[in-house]
């Protein structure tokens, strides 16, 4: 079964990630790389290197990205080993675990406590000594642990808190899905002289976050 999970793997990258202009050496090692079935739920493992979303336990509405929009996502960061990332809804801890192989540390943000036990029992077992989970409200970020060169937000979001703009070192970069309607724009905002700007950059199928839900009311 082992075997089996590693053609897989091998799969994914060559038939999803390559052909959708993945390029990052790192990032397509790291995906090569990390165990993906053993951050879905164990009755999906058999799927969890298709392209598709999965549903994850917990009390909330959270799913896992599917493997390429996660890893166009994560390549727009143009993250290298000497950067410090904050993952933001890191779920089980798929994406800290590929993080973790291609960033110097990463701080993974859960509010889930399920999730978030559930992602730091992974990253143990396989031994991943550069990241952390802890629990909190995701909007809020880690000031404590701030700042960053990188905050990845897992999902689509359609308020962006400053508290996170905040927490980005100057260079810093924060990816994520702004979603407008039903469309999911993926977007990179770099913080320069203290300003963020934001580049919208491509559609993707990203799952909407509601601790970033517009309020009640709101309208673009």
């Amino acid at each position: 079964m082992m075997n089996d999970f590693a053609e897989a793997r091998r799969h994914m990258v060559e038939s999803q990630l390559r052909p959708r202009e993945v390029t990052d050496k790192a990032l397509l090692a790291a995906m090569l790389d990390v165990p993906r079935e053993r951050f879905v739920p164990e009755t999906r493992a058999g799927l969890a290197y298709s392209d598709m979303r999965h549903v994850l336990p917990g009390a909330g509405d959270r799913v896992l990205p599917a493997p390429e929009a996660f890893a166009r996502l994560v390549q727009l960061g143009e993250i290298t080993r000497s950067d410090v990332v904050l993952d933001v809804a890191c779920g089980t801890g798929y994406s800290s675990a590929v993080l973790a192989r291609i960033a110097g540390a990463v701080v993974a943000l859960e509010e889930d406590s399920e999730l978030a036990a559930m992602a730091d029992a992974a990253l143990t077992g396989l031994e991943v000594g550069n990241a952390v989970v802890l629990t909190g409200p995701l909007a809020a970020g880690v000031a404590s642990e701030a700042p960053f060169d990188v905050i990845v937000i897992e999902g689509a979001v359609a308020i962006m808190p400053d508290a996170l703009f905040d927490q980005l070192k100057e260079g810093g970069r924060l990816v994520t899905g702004m979603a407008h309607g039903r469309t999911v724009v993926a977007s990179l905002f770099v913080k320069a002289g203290g300003i963020v700007a934001q580049h919208a950059m491509f559609n993707i199928g990203l799952p909407a976050l509601s601790a970033f839900a517009a309020p009640s009311g709101f309208s673009f």
